[in-house]
């Protein structure tokens, strides 16, 4: 059964605003910025995404040597409400500056549900203004494999594009409420953003292998397990 869902949502964040509600510090070697909305590339695209009304912000500081260390909170429903997922990887350029490649760990961490707390390892290249990304995670009982890619800006359409696939293992098949069981399944979404006039502007299109009553055993990255249109306009107190 499809689904589709549309919700608009305006957030007010406290984070400040400059570009893409960046505020961003020169201290020395090393470059700070706080966002409500991630700012490393490949860690970027491996952040568990808040729901419409969620609270988000983050810190992310960068070492002109290439290496980094980051944090980002999200809440991610009323009755479990805080997830933070933290990172540390090393980026480097090579020719002019055009290619490059990074690695890195990110750290998922949910204070109230240690049971869902796990470790990726990512990986990605950075091609002519594109991001092209993978990453590994494992937790008790399961395991995830990501690709993620960052087209940047397109001209013709004037927004970034971003897209991601997942696949899930599980070591213990999970029962459906049509009956049968699952120990494997996928999720995608792709995603279109940009600033307008002080606004970030967020159009998304996401599902799943999983549908309608099969939805039961659905644990991945999406808001959603059917497949969703999800709109988000954001703007900061200052």
């Amino acid at each position: 059964m499809y689904k589709s869902i549309l919700i608009a949502a305006c957030v007010l964040c406290a984070a400040p605003y400059a570009g893409a509600q960046v505020m961003q510090r020169e201290l020395g070697d090393f470059e700070l910025k706080f966002a409500n909305s991630p700012t490393r590339s490949m860690a970027q695209g491996l952040v568990q995404p808040g729901q419409a009304n969620s609270a988000q912000g983050g810190l992310d500081i960068t070492h002109d040597s290439g290496w980094y260390v980051g944090s980002w909170t999200s809440n991610i429903e009323q009755e479990k409400p805080l997830e933070i997922d933290s990172y540390a990887g090393f980026k480097h350029p090579l020719g002019d500056g055009k290619l490059g490649y990074e690695v890195g760990t990110l750290r998922y961490t949910r204070p109230e549900q240690p049971d869902y707390d796990s470790q990726a390892l990512y990986g990605g290249l950075s091609v002519f203004g594109s991001r092209l990304g993978a990453a590994y995670s494992a937790q008790a009982g399961r395991s995830t494999t990501t690709l993620f890619t960052d087209l940047g800006v397109q001209p013709d359409l004037g927004f970034d594009v971003t897209f991601k696939y997942s696949t899930y293992n599980l070591a213990s098949p999970v029962s459906l409420n049509s009956g049968g069981s699952v120990s494997e399944f996928g999720d995608w979404s792709v995603n279109f953003s940009r600033p307008w006039n002080g606004i970030d502007l967020n159009f998304s299109y996401s599902g799943s292998s999983l549908t309608g009553g099969d939805c039961s055993a659905y644990s991945g990255h999406n808001a959603y397990c059917d497949s969703a249109f999800m709109f988000k306009a954001s703007r900061p107190f200052f």
